[in-house]
């Protein structure tokens, strides 16, 4: 088997794993995703590490893939932007051959079978973890998935997290997560969990109000996905800040 490929079972004979030869690369850390009342918010922070540096303060983790879909991303840097983009193109194409785009349920089929094309780069350390998300026209419901690094595909009917930070600001959405939380609120927790996930991991970014620095978030609803806006940004996290100050 090529010395690229080869499974940490036959490293036995003295060859050192790729991830151990090459310098830290960059890793993009947490990422998170709830259902709310109208349809799904999904968000990140914007830190980048490379070992035990940051490699970038405002790295972009969460992508719009079509008019109703969206996808966010942990792990190696490089790997999931390419995933995330190639994915978009896909889903392009296939709506144009088609004349129809993918059902919700298809694409996040179709984003399994990518992360499972990416498993030989997993044995190398490069790994890619998304959450997919998407708003389900048939159903009209929001609908959110997650997956492992074997591409295994599993919806979540209420919230997930990814990422270094993950466990962290998994354990803020089980305390404030609520079913059908109006759009403001669903904001507010989303910024409050990754504020708090920043609190306790290294890897992960909080707000930076000096420099402008603000999570990733989007909403995915029947009026297909949405950027939050800066502003609101700014100010929900100005008010999360605020109440972690107070005695």
């Amino acid at each position: 088997m090529s010395r690229w490929g080869a499974l940490p079972a036959q490293q036995g004979s003295g060859e050192i794993p790729l991830s151990n030869r090459l310098p830290p690369w960059p890793h993009g850390t947490t990422v998170l995703a709830f259902t709310y009342q109208n349809g799904v918010v999904i968000a990140g922070d914007r830190r980048a590490t490379e070992g035990f540096q940051i490699a970038a303060t405002r790295m972009d983790k969460v992508f719009q893939t079509d008019k109703f879909s969206a996808m966010a991303i942990a792990g190696a840097a490089g790997p999931c932007v390419e995933m995330a983009k190639l994915f978009r193109i896909e889903l392009e194409h296939y709506e144009k051959l088609d004349g129809k785009p993918l059902t919700c349920e298809g694409k996040a089929t179709r984003l399994g079978y990518m992360v499972k094309a990416n498993f030989p780069m997993v044995l190398q350390g490069l790994i890619v973890i998304p959450l997919f998300v998407g708003y389900d026209q048939k159903r009209e419901i929001g609908r959110l998935f997650k997956y492992d690094i074997t591409g295994g595909r599993y919806e979540d009917m209420e919230f997930h997290a990814v990422g270094s930070g993950g466990k962290d600001a998994r354990l803020t959405l089980k305390e404030h997560f609520r079913k059908h939380l109006p759009e403001d609120k669903a904001v507010h927790v989303a910024i409050r969990a990754l504020a708090n996930a920043a609190e306790e991991d290294v890897g992960t970014g909080g707000p930076d109000l000096l420099r402008k620095i603000f999570p990733m978030v989007k909403l995915v609803d029947a009026q297909g996905v949405r950027d939050v806006e800066d502003a609101k940004l700014a100010t929900i996290c100005q008010d999360v800040l605020s109440q972690r100050q107070e005695p």
